[in-house]
């Protein structure tokens, strides 16, 4: 008996040491706990407890303006005062925006989006339910914020373009970004082009310097409250935005919304360009849109407008649309022909309207001939059988290669995208696209601008600024961009005086295809130019029968193009001025715009010898 309980003891006392060290041992771990959670943890935590009390608000910054070669903004920014909501914040969406309808009607359709929005994109993210709201709707939200919980009035910054259409087409637009667009980002830039209102370039100089012009996102440090409101703004305890660098062309604001204006709504395009250093003065696409209705985003009826438009206002013509060159291209033909003296300038060619090449008769422009003409005379008047007769003594190999000098073919970089090449052809070329061989025909189109040769606006302002020039600038669209000198363009001197003079005398002397222009028209200052046509579509002989004579009885999108280059002033260039009218019938519908846009240029330029306008007063007469 004494045995038994004596072992009971021994048990007991067993129990009480186990139960006695797990209790100690456990009052150590917990002594261990707190010293790690109260002293080797305590920043960590306070960290934490801070994160509760303060909130970082992200700040976007302004977007860096794009401005003229004189420092006008072309596009800048303007104060947009709006409204967000933050779901995690306003907890039920619908109800919330129950709340503020009283404030703020929001249709059926603006609803919607909201609420779609928010099932999309994690709670935390603002989403924009109005903006560009006017004051007195702004300030009643304002005034009730204390009961609009996730609601929150803000003002910020939207994109604004006061030339609208004139530079629609180089400056592009911005719009929120896509899933793509933020893909597309660095991870860390996700933040940012998430936040409301915030805008990324989509064509234009808007997307190609968009880095430059996005500029750095800055942090608000606030104190809030256990329900997410904010008691005090920290700004001493912030970080400022900083704004995106801006942007300055070339062109000038003044030019380029003239030479809109000019064109009207006219399906074309105008290039004026610096023949000396490749700066582009102007280049103008018609008929334009409206950028300021992308950033906000358009409409469905307004964007379906503007793409069932058969003028295409969406299309960038003066770099993406390509076109027959037609006898501008004859400046290059004969440049050609004298630097590989083929003819001598003074030899004449008679044009007795028409010349057969085996069973297929090639015409003149003018039916009924042109005479004896020598080089100057040809380019004067276009004579069409001067060039075919040249243009075979040339060869295409040897027209190619100085239709490349001059930048026909050429893809130039000038620092937006959608800049076409256009095609100079040759034998080559027609094996690869065609597995055809290259024939005399095709040389006697090439020689008068039609065939397979194509090019851009901007192309023929540069071939018409080397012609002027004798050097091979490039267009540039970026002010004091870091362009090295141009090189000569490789054809003597000699040859391109003869060619200049021809074009001169194409203006500025009776029998000139563009002498009805009736010159500059600033006093003493004369300009050169040449005329082109580029065939769309040849008249039937049925169709002649049947009352078809000229353009103007055809379809408006049958009709041929009209081009007009020329440079001023003659005896000394600087400017070059391409214009392109679309179907428009002939070159005369090019010809007076670009003759105008080019006046209003070397009327603007201080060392102008005019400096003003000026009616010379000369009667003019002839010329087609």
């Amino acid at each position: 008996m004494r045995a038994d309980r004596q072992e009971q003891d021994l048990k007991f006392t067993r129990r009480a040491l186990l139960m006695a060290g797990a209790g100690g041992l456990a009052f150590l771990c917990l002594g261990a706990r707190l010293y790690s959670l109260q002293v080797l943890e305590t920043e960590r935590y306070r960290l934490m407890s801070e994160d509760n009390q303060f909130n970082f608000n992200l700040l976007p910054p302004s977007r860096g303006r794009i401005l003229d070669r004189f420092g006008v903004a072309v596009a800048d920014n303007r104060d947009s005062y709006r409204v967000l909501l933050v779901p995690e914040q306003a907890g039920d969406v619908a109800s919330a925006l129950d709340r503020l309808q009283p404030f703020l009607p929001l249709g059926d359709y603006e609803r919607e989006r909201i609420l779609r929005t928010a099932r999309s994109q994690r709670s935390f993210h603002a989403i924009t339910v109005a903006d560009d709201l006017d004051w007195h709707t702004f300030a009643s939200i304002n005034l009730n914020a204390p009961d609009l919980a996730g609601v929150t009035p803000d003002v910020g910054e939207v994109r604004s373009y006061a030339y609208g259409p004139s530079f629609a087409h180089v400056i592009g637009y911005v719009q929120p970004p896509n899933d793509e667009d933020i893909a597309n980002n660095p991870r860390d830039a996700e933040r940012l082009l998430r936040h409301p209102g915030f805008r990324v370039g989509k064509t234009g100089v808007e997307v190609a310097r968009e880095m430059d012009l996005r500029g750095q996102a800055g942090a608000l440090k606030t104190e809030v409250n256990a329900r997410g409101r904010v008691i005090r703004e920290l700004p001493e305890q912030s970080t400022e935005p900083v704004s995106g660098r801006d942007v300055v062309l070339t062109l000038d604001a003044d030019i380029q919304r003239y030479a809109h204006e000019r064109l009207g709504q006219e399906s074309g395009s105008a290039v004026v360009m610096d023949v000396n250093t490749g700066e582009l003065i102007a280049m103008v696409s018609t008929p334009s849109f409206d950028p300021n209705l992308f950033v906000g985003g358009i409409s469905t009826a307004d964007y379906a407008a503007l793409r069932e438009n058969d003028r295409n206002p969406l299309f960038q013509k003066s770099i993406q649309g390509t076109y027959p060159p037609g006898s501008t291209f004859k400046a290059v033909v004969a440049a050609a022909a004298l630097e590989h003296e083929v003819i001598p300038p003074t030899e004449r060619i008679n044009c007795t309207g028409s010349v057969r090449l085996g069973n297929r008769e090639f015409h003149c422009w003018r039916r009924r001939g042109h005479g004896p003409v020598n080089l100057r005379d040809a380019v004067k008047t276009s004579c069409d059988i001067y060039f075919y007769e040249i243009a075979e003594r040339l060869g295409i190999d040897r027209l190619h290669a100085m239709a490349t000098r001059f930048g026909i073919g050429e893809q130039f970089d000038i620092g937006i995208s959608g800049v076409r090449r256009g095609t100079m052809p040759d034998a080559a070329w027609k094996r690869a696209r065609y597995n055809e061989g290259w024939s005399t025909g095709d040389t006697y189109n090439t020689g008068i601008g039609q065939g397979y040769v194509t090019a851009s606006p901007l192309q023929l302002a540069v071939m018409t600024a080397r012609v002027a020039s004798g050097r091979a600038v490039s267009p540039t669209l970026y002010r004091n961009a870091m362009m090295p000198p141009a090189s000569h363009i490789g054809v003597s001197d000699a040859a391109l005086a003869s060619v200049r003079d021809g074009l001169r005398a194409v203006v500025e002397e009776p029998g000139g295809t563009s002498y009805s222009l009736g010159g500059l028209g600033l006093g003493d200052i004369e300009m050169a130019g040449k005329t082109g046509t580029a065939q769309v579509y040849s008249i039937t002989a049925a169709e002649r029968e049947s009352g078809v004579r000229d353009q103007a009885d055809l379809p408006w999108r049958l009709r041929d193009h009209g081009l007009f280059m020329c440079y001023a002033p003659a005896d000394q260039p600087k400017y070059a001025c391409v214009v392109v009218i679309e179907h428009g019938g002939g070159s005369s519908a090019a010809t007076r715009p670009a003759r105008d846009i080019l006046q209003r240029v070397v009327a603007r330029d201080p060392s102008s010898r005019a400096g003003v306008f000026a009616d010379v007063g000369r009667a003019r007469s002839g010329g087609a």
